[in-house]
C-alpha cells in the first residue's frame, strides 16, 4: 500500500480532506440533500439499490451524495452496509400480477385486459435539452387500478402458446451466502443478473439482437408498480405484509421451439428489478433468455449464451476491484519483470554478438 511509501500515510490522510472538500464542492452553493437526490435523481437510486441488492431509498440516496455521483462507487457502499444488516430471514415470492400498476406496456399486443398505460416514461420525449427545466408544473399522478390485472402472456398460455414456468421443486438459492458455482440454476443466474452492472448486460443484450444469440425478441409486458411484500415469522406460521416496494418487471417473448414430444411454442426471458429500470429488466430478460441455450437445446456460440462467461464478469463492484487495484503500487513484482526483461535483452545481445 502507498503507507510504506515515506509519507505516506500523511498524503493519504490529505487525500482524504481532498476528497472531502471535492465532494461538497463550492460553499456558496447549498449543499444537496438525500431527499432530493431520492426524489428528483429517483432512477439513479434505484439503479443502486438493485446493483446494492438493497432497497433502502435513504441509504441509496447516502450513497450517491458520499460517491459524489459515481453510481457504481455507491453501488459498493450500499453492498457493504449490506453486510452488516441482521438477516430475519426471506420474504414469500412477490406476486406482481397484484402489482398497483403506474406504467404497463406491451409490444406484442395493442388491445390487453386492462389495457396500455403509458405513465412515466422518455419513450416519447424530444432528446433535447430544456433550459427551463427547472421550472415547476403540476403534478400529475395517475388513477392506480386496484384490482388484479391478468398478465399479457397468460392469453398466449390459455393456448398453449408459450411455455410455462416451471417449478424447480427445490428452494431458491441465495447467491449474496453461497459460492457460485456452474451449471448455475436459473433462480440463482436471475438473482445475479439483477445485481449486474446495467451497462454490461445492455451490451450482452444488445448483442443478441444482432445476431449474436439465438433471441427474436418481442416485449410482452413491461410493468411497474407497487407490490405488496409478506414474511412468514417463525411465532405466527403465515404471512404477514410487512410494506411495499417498486418494481419493474419484463417478460420477454422470444422465438419458439419445438420437438417430437413438444409442439411449437414461444420461449420466454424474464426481468424483475426495484424502483423504475426498464432498460435494465428488458437487457435481463434477454440474457436470460440467451443463457437457457442448454435448457432448450440449443447451441452455444455466442458471449451472451456462455454462462460463466456473463455471470463471471457482470458484477461492477467485483469489476471494479480487479481494474482499480492497478491503481495500487506493484513496485516488486514490476521491478522483478523489469530485472527479467534486462536478462534477456543481455542475453540476447551476447547471442546475436556471438553469431555476428
Amino acid at each position: 500500500m502507498y503507507v510504506a511509501v515515506k509519507g505516506g500515510e500523511k498524503a493519504i490522510d490529505a487525500a482524504h480532506r481532498l476528497l472531502s472538500e471535492g465532494r461538497r464542492g463550492d460553499p456558496s452553493v447549498p449543499e444537496i440533500t438525500t431527499e432530493q437526490i431520492s426524489e428528483q435523481l429517483a432512477l439513479a437510486v434505484d439503479r443502486v439499490m438493485n446493483e446494492g441488492s438493497l432497497y433502502d431509498r435513504g441509504l441509496a440516496s447516502l450513497a450517491v451524495k458520499q460517491a459524489r455521483g459515481d453510481l457504481t462507487e455507491a453501488i459498493f457502499l450500499v453492498r457493504a452496509a449490506r453486510t452488516t444488516l441482521a438477516r430475519f430471514g426471506y420474504t414469500e415470492p412477490a406476486n406482481t400480477s397484484a402489482m398497483l400498476i403506474r406504467r404497463r406496456v406491451s409490444a406484442a399486443f395493442k388491445d390487453i385486459p386492462g389495457g396500455q398505460i403509458l405513465g412515466p416514461t422518455f419513450d416519447y420525449t424530444h432528446r433535447l435539452l430544456d433550459a427551463g427545466f427547472d421550472r415547476t408544473s403540476p403534478s400529475l399522478v395517475p388513477e392506480t387500478p386496484s384490482s388484479e390485472i391478468p398478465k399479457v402472456l397468460a392469453m398466449l398460455g390459455q393456448e398453449g402458446l408459450i411455455e410455462q414456468p416451471q417449478a424447480s421443486g427445490t428452494a431458491p438459492g441465495d447467491v449474496t451466502q453461497e459460492p457460485a458455482s456452474f451449471p448455475m440454476p436459473r433462480d440463482q443466474r436471475l438473482q445475479t443478473l439483477a445485481r449486474g452492472d446495467e451497462g454490461f448486460l445492455l451490451s450482452l443484450a444488445y448483442s443478441t439482437q444482432r445476431g449474436f444469440g439465438r433471441t427474436h425478441p418481442f416485449a410482452g409486458e413491461i410493468r411497474l408498480g407497487e407490490v405488496e411484500i409478506e414474511f412468514t415469522p417463525v411465532e405466527l406460521g403465515f404471512p404477514v405484509v410487512i410494506g411495499e416496494v417498486t418494481l419493474t418487471e419484463c417478460e420477454m417473448i422470444n422465438q419458439f421451439i419445438g420437438s417430437a414430444d413438444v409442439p411449437p411454442q414461444f420461449t420466454r426471458g424474464y426481468g424483475l428489478g426495484f424502483g423504475h429500470c426498464e432498460r435494465k429488466v428488458m437487457s435481463m430478460a434477454l440474457v436470460d433468455r440467451s443463457l437457457r441455450a442448454d435448457e432448450l437445446g440449443e447451441e452455444r456460440v455466442a458471449p451472451a449464451q456462455d454462462e460463466e462467461f456473463v455471470i463471471s464478469h457482470c458484477d461492477n463492484v467485483q469489476a471494479t476491484g480487479f481494474v482499480e487495484h492497478l491503481k495500487l503500487p506493484h513496485y516488486v513484482d514490476f521491478q522483478s519483470e523489469l530485472i527479467l526483461l534486462r536478462k534477456l535483452r543481455a542475453e540476447a545481445n551476447v547471442m546475436q554478438e556471438a553469431a555476428e
